[in-house]
């Protein structure tokens, strides 16, 4: 069987930049272990997979270990190839999911706006280790599916050397680490999901169903704009619109080809 595969650089306007999706369209599902046979064989953050319905599609993603609940930038790569690619000018996408519910993408210029659901995190007291984890002490933690972990400084965020192990060894899917940020940025962060298959994603539109309403709220307005600082670096635009957060972002085309299954 051969079957189509894009590459796309999500939240990002040029190419080795944000994060790196694998896209699949299928006519019908694979197994279960083949797809996540052939996320594994990509080694990306995640591979999407979309079947058509009727005028919407339906959706799932894998990292290289697991399936997960929710992906923005492999929503976001996906609701690319099909306007960019299979369908040319369409500007609106449906996609039904297994746990996140009915998520929409539209094509607004040159930037994909996703509707996905707010997940405000609570305080929490701090697990023992932590500190330990993320390799300093955050100033405040708080959980929603995520730790959220805010620090004082986007320095201190850049500096962290996280242990993976000792993360994955935490009570949650992933930690989110988080600060103030500087030169017309709002709020940077950066995501850590070894648990996941994944020890630190470059950019990552579902944290920022948590990132959005913290900082809405910290900061008093609705309308965001965010940087993941990783080393390939990614740039979010979120606004915060009730119980859903709007995050939008930019795609850059890296690979077209066809794979062997």
């Amino acid at each position: 069987m051969r079957l189509p595969l894009y590459q796309v650089d999500a939240f990002t306007d040029h190419v080795f930049g944000g994060n790196p999706a694998g896209v699949v369209p299928l006519e019908r599902w694979l197994a279960d272990a083949t797809m996540q046979a052939i996320a594994a064989e990509n080694n990306l953050a995640e591979t999407a997979f979309f079947v058509r319905e009727g005028e919407g599609y339906a959706l799932r993603w894998f990292t290289p270990t697991v399936e997960v609940d929710l992906c923005g930038h492999a929503t976001l790569a996906s609701a690319y190839v099909i306007c960019d690619r299979l369908e040319r000018g369409r500007k609106h996408v449906t996609f039904r999911t297994l746990k996140a519910g009915t998520l929409t993408v539209e094509k607004v210029g040159d930037e994909f706006v996703m509707d996905f659901p707010a997940r405000p995190a609570r305080p929490i007291d701090a697990p023992s280790g932590i500190a330990e984890a993320l390799g300093r002490r955050p100033t405040a933690l708080l959980a929603a599916r995520d730790y959220l972990a805010v620090f004082d400084r986007a320095q201190d965020v850049a500096a962290l050397a996280p242990d993976f192990d000792a993360i994955r060894r935490l009570d949650t899917f992933a930690v989110i680490a988080t600060a103030p940020g500087g030169d017309g940025i709002d709020f940077v962060s950066r995501f850590f999901a070894p648990a996941q298959g994944v020890p630190e994603d470059p950019v990552t539109g579902s944290s920022h169903c948590t990132l959005t309403p913290y900082w809405a709220e910290r900061l008093g307005k609705a309308k965001l704009r965010a940087r993941q600082i990783s080393p390939r670096v990614g740039d979010l635009i979120c606004e915060l619109r009730g119980e859903r957060v709007a995050i939008a972002g930019k795609c850059v085309l890296y690979l077209e080809g066809t794979i062997a299954v």
